[in-house]
């Protein structure tokens, strides 16, 4: 089935995307495209906790995601696999720290997270499998 590598880093992306998604919901005021569909959704009491999760939860969950794709490649060797799973979390790190003082910040916040959670569901719907086995892959 599963090795466990294999299955912490399909958890552990998941859980990275969904956080990030639902941190970024709780910010009427930096995404308020996103925090308007959480409130649709009835979300919306997550915004008296707005710093916590701006501050907080999300470059944690960002980091989450990242190392989660990072650690994917040694499971299943796919090096584009890993290459996509990673611009999403950094892109969001990078327009939450490096970028925050622009405008255009928040659309490669938007981006970021669209991305974290479009591979996400291509991972669930084509799971990556290992391409080689141990003694002929190489590095």
């Amino acid at each position: 089935m599963f090795s466990p590598l294999e299955l912490v880093t399909r958890i552990g992306d998941k859980a990275g995307s969904i956080g990030a998604l639902v941190s970024a919901m709780g910010c009427a005021m930096c995404f308020p495209a996103i925090a308007s569909l959480g409130a649709a959704i009835g979300m919306g009491f997550l915004s008296q906790w707005e710093g916590v999760f701006i501050n907080t939860l999300l470059p944690l969950f960002a980091v989450l995601a990242l190392a989660m794709n990072i650690l994917g490649w040694f499971s299943h060797r796919q090096w584009h696999r890993s290459f996509i799973g990673s611009i999403g979390p950094i892109l969001v790190l990078l327009s939450l720290y490096t970028w925050f003082q622009y405008g255009w910040s928040s659309y490669v916040t938007y981006t970021g997270l669209g991305l974290m959670v479009a591979v996400s569901i291509w991972d669930m719907v084509s799971p990556a499998n290992k391409r080689c086995d141990d003694e002929t892959c190489t590095a």
